[in-house]
């Protein structure tokens, strides 16, 4: 049974989309690809790191759906997907907010206890 969160995540889904954004390269190459398509060779040209190993980290980040990768000839054309960058941010944002309610009521608590 898959247990699902509240934007609809499962656990797997999100380790595999924290696990793809912990590398800053990988960051990087969403960001780069959120605004415009680019190719797997225009993006390694960015990197210091060979081909392959660009490959690879698209490859991390379409696994987790932080990007899509279609062929156009004999390119591989990579675009950013918003939507999980969307659901990410929604998961973040429910951490935040079960995080403020507990620091809420910790500050009541300790009014309570100054009184």
């Amino acid at each position: 049974m898959v247990v699902r969160n509240a934007i609809g995540l499962s656990d797997d889904e999100v380790n595999r989309i924290f696990r793809a954004l912990a590398d800053s390269t990988r960051r990087d190459i969403v960001r780069r690809t959120l605004g415009r398509e680019a190719s797997v060779s225009e993006l390694a040209g960015a990197y210091d790191m060979s081909f392959a190993a660009v490959q690879k980290h698209v490859a991390v980040l379409e696994g987790a759906g932080l990007v899509t990768k279609h062929p156009n000839g004999r390119e591989r054309i990579v675009r950013g997907n918003p939507d999980a960058i969307g659901r990410a941010q929604g998961l973040l944002d429910r951490y935040e907010q079960i995080w403020r309610s507990r620091i809420d009521r910790l500050d009541d608590l300790l009014a309570e206890t100054d009184e």
